[in-house]
């Protein structure tokens, strides 16, 4: 699910869509109006699922789509590998989401341990803070 908003009101450290995959920004930058155009804003983000990087151009003025991601909160059924099978509190369905290899280094992630995690378009991401 996705919304409209203009560029002039995203802010750093918001959701934006670039390149059809829902990013963070991490930087915006705007420039003065020209004698014959608009204020542009340069938008450079990091994608929420796949952590690249990504950048674009537009007039302040434009309209871009902001995505609707989802924060749930889940219980940790199992952990086989680098895989956890997580059961969501609300309506008790079961996924299965790759798991960080930072993580599991670290021993956050246990069976039976409540975790939260992002959801959006069908892409999940653990989301420990």
């Amino acid at each position: 699910m996705k919304g409209l908003t203009e560029v002039r009101t995203l802010k750093e450290g918001k959701y934006v869509i670039l390149d059809e995959e829902p990013c963070t920004i991490v930087n915006m930058s705007t420039s003065k109006p020209g004698k014959h155009g608009a204020a542009k804003a340069r938008i450079e983000g990091i994608g929420v699922f796949d952590s690249q990087k990504r950048t674009a151009i537009q007039p302040v003025t434009a309209k871009i789509y902001v995505p609707v991601i989802e924060r749930k909160n889940g219980q940790i059924l199992s952990v086989l590998g680098d895989t956890a099978q997580i059961m969501d509190l609300e309506d008790y369905t079961t996924t299965e989401i790759k798991i960080p290899a930072d993580l599991l280094e670290k021993g956050r992630i246990e069976q039976g341990k409540e975790i939260s995690f992002l959801v959006y378009d069908g892409k999940y991401k653990v989301d420990v803070k």
